[in-house]
């Protein structure tokens, strides 16, 4: 055995490891520094970022591309060059490149060097978070829609009798059940459609969680008062809700809360809650007092409450669409299915509660409007103190699809009251015009006359032959006696 026999191996293996070396120095190692290191810009905005390449084996001929990860969320494009004898002898090359926000969303913006028909990857991405900007028209629908409800709540206080508001404190059936609806019912049932609908997605679970621990809106009482149920029960549930909401709301956000999103600071907006009691209270305040001081301004408030109710509904849905088309992007057969369930359950827990319970139908109605519809305005408030951009934004499609889910059933019943009256209405109309037509009888009744009509108190003036017809009894004269 030759005595230098590992040694062949060994030589062997350096000279099969050789060209491979060779490749590899051949092949660019190469690494991308961004100035800034990260981007936040608006949908369909753009900014400029300088950027530079160094590392081994460039060759001259080489060039840079450009690619996103999401090109749904961000574009990035720039003059591409070929690297020059310069840019190797220095191992750097710097660019400057183009990055255009399109829509809300996270994604990467890498480089690639290209050598003929081969691509190296270059380490590094550049973030890139896109998001909403802050709108004139925004601000206009917030205000615009504040003062709405301001004068919508001043009608109510106009149409609120007081003594039966004091009537439903004392028996509070209707509000525990809508209480326990609000706060049992509603937090619970959307914290499990999350995890049915949302298993690997915890931000929108936290969404839908959201929506559904927020208190009840002020639309509960227009669609009462439109769809005929007790105003003034609605009314008292929307006041206790609302007040209540200090002490339930951080309940559930600190308990069920930190189970869907454990890493979300979650931040209760007390200042918020606050304000929509004091926008509840002051405007109720108002009506209140122009019922016992103008009591005629009140009844023309309350003459107009049902149409300006209607024309406001109106006016938040077709406004609150066409300020935030943007969002339809982001729906989903999901996000349908929870901004359907959260209020649709809602209203049937209530209704069958309540009417489990014995409450008669305007007050069920009443109870099954307040546990559905939710106060999606706090929801958006709190997603988007808990959760950075552009998850807030987001994650605000889950409260907006319930938004625009929610009066899609007090919309179907008031539209069947309509009909079902038109007919109704059609019926009696029928009804009067077949009574009108129908003749009364073939033949008219005799007059029943008086002997004191015939004969006065003497009996003077009464002509013979009338005498005569009725002392001889004769049946054809056509006058009878009345004895």
């Amino acid at each position: 055995m030759c005595p230098i026999w590992p040694l062949h191996l060994i030589i062997l293996y350096l000279l099969a490891l050789c060209p491979l070396w060779v490749i590899c120095q051949a092949v660019p190692d190469l690494t991308a520094t961004f100035m800034p290191a990260n981007l936040t810009v608006n949908m369909n905005e753009y900014e400029y970022i300088d950027f530079t390449v160094t590392g081994t084996g460039m060759q001259a001929g080489d060039q840079f591309t450009l690619s996103t990860l999401n090109s749904h969320l961000a574009a990035a494009d720039w003059n591409a060059t070929q690297l020059t004898d310069e840019h190797v002898q220095s191992s750097t090359f710097r660019g400057r490149m183009k990055v255009t926000g399109k829509f809300l969303g996270r994604t990467n913006v890498t480089l690639q060097a290209r050598r003929g028909t081969e691509s190296y990857p270059v380490k590094n991405g550049f973030p890139v978070i896109v998001v909403r900007p802050e709108r004139v028209i925004d601000t206009i629908f917030v205000s615009s829609v504040a003062t709405f409800v301001s004068l919508i709540f001043i009608n109510f206080g106009c149409a609120m009798h007081w003594p039966t508001v004091k009537n439903v404190l004392k028996r509070p059936i209707g509000p525990l059940i809508g209480m326990c609806g609000q706060f049992l019912f509603m937090p619970l049932m959307s914290f499990g459609l999350g995890f049915l609908i949302f298993p690997n997605n915890p931000a929108m679970r936290l969404g839908m969680f959201f929506t559904g621990v927020a208190p009840g809106g002020g639309a509960s009482n227009i669609w009462t008062f439109i769809l005929g149920g007790n105003l003034n029960l609605s009314l008292a549930m929307t006041s206790i809700s609302t007040l209540a909401s200090f002490g339930f709301m951080p309940m559930w956000l600190f308990s069920l809360g930190q189970v869907v999103f454990r890493n979300a600071q979650i931040v209760v907006p007390y200042m918020r809650i606050a304000t929509f009691v004091i926008g509840l209270l002051v405007p109720l305040g108002i009506g209140l007092a122009m019922q016992r001081f103008t009591p005629k301004i009140a009844a023309f408030m309350v003459r107009i409450l049902k149409g300006f109710s209607t024309t406001l509904l109106l006016f938040i849905i077709v406004f609150a669409i066409v300020t935030n088309l943007y969002i339809f992007e982001l729906f989903t057969w999901e996000i349908i299915v929870a901004g359907m369930g959260i209020p649709w359950l809602g209203y049937c827990f209530g209704y069958a509660a309540a009417r489990v319970c014995r409450q008669p139908h305007e007050d069920a109605l009443a109870i099954s409007i307040e546990t559905g519809i939710q106060n999606t305005g706090i929801a958006i408030f709190l997603l988007r103190y808990a959760l950075g951009q552009p998850e807030a934004d987001l994650t605000t499609v889950v409260p907006v699809s319930c938004a625009i889910m929610t009066p899609i059933p007090m919309t179907c019943i008031y539209i069947y009251q309509k009909i079902k009256a038109c007919f109704i209405n059609r019926r009696k109309h029928k009804k009067m015009l077949e009574e009108d037509i129908t003749p009364r009888g073939d033949s008219p009744q005799p007059a029943i006359i008086s002997t004191a009509d015939l004969y006065g108190k003497s009996g003077k003036g009464l002509d013979p032959d009338v005498r005569t017809d009725l002392g001889n009894d004769n049946p054809e004269a056509g006058v009878s006696v009345a004895n």
